[in-house]
């Protein structure tokens, strides 16, 4: 049974100007997370931007939005064939224990501009 769906939007101008003020990317991003995204070197922002939605896109599929939830307790991975993943901790993880889920499905998209993020919450 579906719990949840969410979907953002992020303009990855956004990423570009938080990274050049000093110390806001590590506020928002997981430090496993940070490191991969900034690793991709001129694909960074995009990549950034991508994982902010899948965030925001989560807090969605709550239904709660992201009130109460340290955002650094979201976390994008990639599997070895390219496929992403959230890891929630912490906050994030309680949240998702309140809405029943048990199981997170999550699409990445970015063209140009802008990235999209859908996810979906499930039982098993």
């Amino acid at each position: 049974m579906i719990t949840g769906v969410g979907i953002d939007l992020v303009q990855v101008e956004r990423m570009r100007r938080w990274r050049a003020q000093p110390g806001l990317l590590e506020r928002y991003f997981h430090p496993r997370e940070l490191a991969a995204a900034l690793a991709r070197g001129g694909g960074a922002d995009l990549s950034l931007a991508s994982r902010f939605a899948a965030k925001e896109a989560l807090g969605k599929a709550l239904g709660t939005g992201l009130a109460g939830i340290v955002l650094k307790d979201i976390m994008v991975i990639n599997h070895h064939n390219g496929r992403p993943e959230l890891q929630v901790f912490a906050t994030a993880q309680e949240a998702l224990k309140k809405n029943g889920a048990n199981r997170m499905h999550l699409s990445l998209t970015h063209e140009q501009d802008n990235a999209l993020a859908v996810v979906v919450l499930e039982v098993l």
